[in-house]
């Protein structure tokens, strides 16, 4: 076998190893620049020669291959903190377009997970944090406040399993808190902290749970079946920020004056954006979201530089920061 053969195989392992559901064939085509058929022989030579290959399939018939218990890279060489900040560095380069750099980093960020030994790190600070992380259980769409690291903790041995969790939880509209059975899929660590789960005796439909709403959380043994098409980014790219609500979620339109144009195009404003430059040297920005406070709160920034097209609800959020009158705190 060549050298270059064996080191891919090698990098297949590690994807196998450090990410949640595994590779699939597609993955081993991206990653390689293959085609399908060879991505095909090359997946049958990794079954063949690592021991606890384990294959599944989704409800789309699409085959998953992942990989536990490897020895040979089962080895501590990076600290908490340096992981979580590698995370957050291929957040960072992938949200300024950066797609060379983001690669290199989520190549290393994998290796690195799949040689990480968790009984070795189970009780350091910020452990279960850096791990919902790796594992894309969790998002940071912008600043952050401190959270509970026993919730934290027990979220993690619950999305590991996955087991249900039971709540107390205050909601706006409750004249007292409930007790509460759900189905927890992701957390969303923001301006806000959201666990995102779905209420069992409900409608089952997923849910926001501030966690300081939280009253007290406790774990069950009562297992649930992950819903395997549930991804955490493209839930949280429904808000512009940590908050998303229905009757908030529709298309945006913001216009930047000429003279900002050149720093507007330097910002990710949203996953989904769509920037114009028009005739007259103004810049377009259409994205479909919710969260118009805090999009309002972004928006005061940039003064008299940018104006709100749509929706009309933003345009009047965005004038009642302005002028003082929302006193909503983060």
């Amino acid at each position: 076998m060549s050298f270059v053969k064996a080191e891919q195989l090698y990098r297949m392992a590690e994807m196998a190893a450090a990410r949640r559901r595994g590779i699939s064939l597609r993955h081993v085509m991206d990653e390689f620049r293959v085609e399908e058929r060879t991505a095909r022989r090359m997946l049958r030579k990794f079954e063949d020669l690592f021991e606890g290959v384990e294959t599944s399939d989704d409800d789309g018939r699409r085959r998953w291959w992942s990989l536990t218990d490897v020895p040979y890279i089962q080895h501590r060489v990076l600290r908490d903190n340096e992981l979580a900040a590698l995370e957050l560095a291929i957040r960072r380069a992938a949200r300024d377009g950066a797609d060379t750099e983001a690669k290199a980093l989520e190549t290393a960020r994998d290796r690195l997970v799949a040689s990480y030994s968790r009984p070795m790190v189970r009780g350091a600070t910020g452990y279960s944090e850096i791990l919902l992380l790796a594992n894309g259980f969790a998002s940071r769409p912008g600043p952050t406040r401190k959270v509970s690291e026993d919730y934290l903790n027990l979220l993690f041995t619950s999305f590991r399993r996955p087991t249900m969790v039971e709540i107390v939880y205050q909601g706006a509209h409750d004249p007292e808190p409930r007790r509460r059975l759900v189905e927890p899929h992701a957390v969303i660590v923001g301006t806000r902290h959201y666990l995102i789960a779905r209420d069992t005796d409900a409608d089952r439909e997923y849910r926001q749970f501030r966690f300081d709403r939280i009253l007290e959380m406790q774990a069950t043994v009562r297992v649930f079946e992950r819903d395997p098409d549930f991804d955490v980014e493209r839930y949280s790219a429904q808000a512009f920020g940590s908050f998303f609500s229905d009757a908030e979620h529709g298309l945006v339109r913001w216009r930047f004056a000429p003279g900002a144009t050149a720093a507007a195009r330097e910002f990710v404003f949203h996953p989904t954006q769509q920037m114009t430059e028009l005739d007259d040297g103004s810049l377009l920005v259409e994205f479909t979201a919710s969260g118009w406070l805090e999009m309002a709160w972004h928006l005061v920034k940039w003064g008299s530089n940018v104006e709100v097209l749509e929706p009309p609800e933003l345009r009047t959020m965005l004038d009642r920061v302005r002028r003082g009158e929302v006193k909503i705190l983060p």
